[in-house]
């Protein structure tokens, strides 16, 4: 298939989780990472930072984290600089929350970590774009250590008190456990349209929408041809992705139809799997009410 690219102004919007306790993670997303409960309705809330909603938590009781699966590897969280990263890597040492790991990848300085039913969670800031190394004209990305201390350093003695995350913080990139690296490029770049952006080795790649360094990650850490998670996992209900406008989007819904993917749409919402059974949700410029109710429908 000639690949055609997905419009460049795309990105993430929410990511919905099935958790097993709705207050624990509740507690946890507020508590520790800054969120703020935007409204509760039966089993499900909303969190955001001040703009669109970013994550919403269904319960889901009994769930349990699942190894060895498809799924969610982690969501991440951007923040709109290292000030706001310094602020929360502060937060997380404040609550004593356990940290996973650190990584300088070049284009960002990343914390990671997991949330009370082992959903993988990325806290991060992007370099600015002029910054980011190139070589042949070739993105470079790695994983060398963070320079902690350097990003402590820029809390201020007098800061104000920290309130939370800030009102411009998004969802930067799903980063997602997948069955094999050739069916998921083909279905993410091919289709979808998103351009391959780098490649670790035979296991893991990185596609993005205008250049971006990567709006999904793609991996097959948890094993070649893994299964879906059972009914009963926590983790990935779905992600969205958002385009800027509905020729956009419907330049997409072309590019499914014609091979043949399965795919379920309600007033322009589009609700569909990956090759290894992970949930998508595409809209265009749609309040996040709306895509709920639309993705409820299709069971979602």
């Amino acid at each position: 298939m000639n690949h055609s690219s997905i419009h460049p102004a795309t990105g993430i919007g929410y990511v919905h989780l099935s958790v097993a306790h709705l207050d624990r993670s509740l507690a946890f997303y507020q508590d520790k990472l800054g969120f703020q409960l935007r409204r509760r309705e039966g089993q499900t809330a909303y969190l955001g930072a001040g703009g669109p909603d970013l994550l919403l938590l269904t319960e889901k009781p009994g769930a349990r984290s699942v190894p060895g699966v498809t799924g969610l590897y982690h969501f991440a969280i951007l923040t709109p600089s290292r000030l706001a990263l310094a602020q929360s890597l502060h937060r997380l040492a404040q609550t004593r929350t356990p940290v996973q790991g650190f990584a300088d990848h070049w284009v960002s300085e990343a914390i990671y970590l997991a949330d009370p039913d082992g959903n993988g969670i990325e806290i991060y800031r992007d370099r600015p774009r002029n910054e980011w190394p190139r070589q042949n004209g070739q993105l470079q990305m790695a994983t060398d250590p963070l320079d902690i201390e350097g990003v402590l350093a820029e809390l201020e003695p007098q800061a104000e008190p920290w309130t939370g995350l800030e009102a411009a913080t998004t969802i930067g990139h799903v980063h997602l456990h997948v069955a094999t690296i050739p069916s998921a490029e083909a279905f993410y770049g091919d289709i979808l349209g998103f351009d391959l952006i780098l490649r670790y080795g035979p296991s893991a790649s990185f596609v993005s929408a205008g250049g971006y360094h990567h709006h999904l990650g793609l991996n097959t850490w948890a094993g070649v041809n893994a299964p879906p998670p059972s009914p009963d996992a926590a983790g990935l209900r779905y992600f969205t992705i958002n385009l800027p406008d509905q020729a956009a989007l419907a330049a997409v819904n072309e590019r499914i139809e014609a091979a043949g993917v399965a795919f379920q749409e309600k007033d322009r919402v589009i609700f569909l799997r990956d090759p290894a059974q992970n949930g998508i949700v595409l809209s265009a410029g749609q309040e996040v009410e709306t895509v709920v109710a639309k993705v409820t429908e299709m069971g979602g």
